[in-house]
């Protein structure tokens, strides 16, 4: 099985996680979160496949999140301006974005790794 994995590569956490998948015997297709930033459609879509709420996309830690004041802002937003943000600036996304089989995965906590990865096996 293939996983579309979308990272920004100096990232710890994200380096941690493609070890993870790879150990598991998970192929992977990177993909570069600022080069390749996803769409408001891609992101929509994994969204409602996700079934996490908006707020787990955002990397609530970053600086850009930070630097644009955005704790106080994403509350007089609507859910599409939201996206919109997101597709606009992939440091804002939360990484990595797992997306492998019907199931995505945001962040790396290796207990929802390995429920996705039971559910595909």
């Amino acid at each position: 099985m293939t996983a579309l994995f979308i990272e920004y590569p100096p990232c710890s956490t994200c380096k941690k996680a493609k070890k993870y998948l790879l150990e598991q015997g998970i192929m992977i297709e990177s993909r570069h979160i600022v080069e390749s930033t996803p769409t408001v459609s891609e992101l929509t879509g994994w969204i409602q496949k996700s079934g996490l709420p908006l707020k787990r996309f955002f990397n609530t830690s970053g600086n850009v999140y930070k630097q644009l004041g955005l704790k106080d802002k994403l509350s007089e937003m609507t859910e599409l301006e939201h996206i919109q943000l997101l597709a606009s600036q992939g440091m804002l996304i939360k990484r990595p974005i797992v997306v492998i089989g019907q199931h995505v995965l945001v962040g790396f906590k290796v207990s929802e790794y390995e429920t996705v990865l039971k559910h595909l096996s």
